[in-house]
């Protein structure tokens, strides 16, 4: 490696520790806002919100590494394509394939990382994101439950309480809505125990108070005046598609469902995708001396909104089985291989001209 790949190396190195920094504070302050505002509304618990927070970022890796590169790459070159540097760096007598080689430099160890994070990082941090959610909104962990407001999950169900105690895990004066089918029940109690506070099974006991039952398409509503009654709750529900994010590589490979083989695949394109989406920044970020090294920006976003929904719509396409599995997503990549190839005989046939 000789110091034009290290000085390359160097500019692009900077930026994108600054840009991949910035992207993580953004995304960490966004899902912050987020999850504070469900403990805020006793839909998840205070105390497990960084945590969260974390898992999410850990998860958003696989998008803003790839990305800070790809911007990194098209600004630092634009910038050096501004100023002459690499008028001079030809005129020396280097060949062009050394900004391919100082990019790659950087674009291969980076990809096998975010191949890394998409195979075994993102899958474990929704294991881990499902596994707080789960403990945490179910209505039974009173813990997390504010007295007087209405805390809701995402089952649909509602508990508001004048009093709660949260070490005898007791509610005064509470209303418990829950949904189910054609049917709604509301329960009106002066007190409540809970009685498992398991996600799984869990139950309540509901002392002195009047349950309603209201039929969504007949008449068949009925109101019970109680002095003891249990009840069993709803379960936390899991999100299927946070189910199959969560999944190992082994029951992916195993299963024959279409979405599985979608986020299969998602997950093993994502290096390959990184890794060409930084040699595709190299010749986008070609700019006229003093035409400004942000010129290339707009044709970079527009080649990353193709890449990425491109990438969203291939992915619901196989997962509903609009997309035969081969080659599926891999339809990204060979678009984007087939783009570069495309620009790098542009690109000799250009220099041929030049130095004619």
């Amino acid at each position: 490696m000789t110091i034009i790949e290290h000085y390359i190396m160097a500019g692009i190195q900077r930026l994108v520790v600054t840009l991949v920094g910035f992207l993580i504070v953004i995304f960490a302050s966004y899902c912050a806002q987020r999850y504070l505002t469900e403990a805020a509304n006793g839909t998840l618990a205070l105390s497990v919100v960084l945590d969260v927070v974390f898992y999410k970022v850990l998860i958003a890796l696989e998008m803003l590494l790839p990305v800070g590169l790809y911007v990194a790459v098209g600004v630092t070159l634009g910038q050096m394509y501004t100023d002459s540097e690499i008028t001079a760096i030809s005129a020396a007598g280097a060949a062009p394939s050394r900004l391919y080689r100082a990019v790659m430099f950087l674009a291969i160890p980076l990809s096998i990382l975010v191949t890394l994070l998409s195979l075994y990082g993102r899958p474990w941090a929704y294991a881990q994101i499902y596994q707080l959610e789960q403990q945490s909104q179910s209505e039974l962990d009173v813990r997390h439950l504010q007295a007087r407001k209405f805390n809701v999950n995402n089952n649909g169900r509602m508990i508001l309480a004048w009093q709660i105690d949260p070490d005898a895990a007791h509610l005064n004066n509470a209303l418990i809505y829950t949904a189910s089918g054609n049917k709604t029940s509301i329960f009106r109690a002066n007190s409540v125990d809970v009685v498992d506070p398991s996600p799984t099974t869990p139950s309540v006991m509901l002392h002195s108070g009047t349950a309603y039952i209201l039929d969504h398409q007949g008449s068949d509503d009925n109101e019970q005046v109680f002095r003891h009654l249990k009840l069993n709750l709803k379960p936390f529900a899991r999100n299927d598609d946070v189910k199959r994010k969560a999944k190992s590589l082994e029951l992916l490979s195993r299963s024959s469902e279409s979405a599985d083989a979608a986020e299969l695949q998602w997950r093993e394109s994502r290096g390959v995708c990184a890794l060409l989406m930084a040699l595709l920044a190299i010749p986008l970020s070609r700019v006229r001396p003093r035409q400004g090294r942000f010129t290339t920006l707009l044709p970079l976003t527009l080649l990353f909104v193709i890449i990425f929904y491109g990438g969203n719509i291939c992915r619901t396409l196989v997962a509903n089985g609009a997309l035969p599995v081969t080659p599926g997503l891999w339809l990204i990549p060979l678009f984007m291989l087939t783009g570069l190839f495309f620009l790098l005989i542009h690109d000799g046939t250009l220099l041929r001209k030049i130095h004619r």
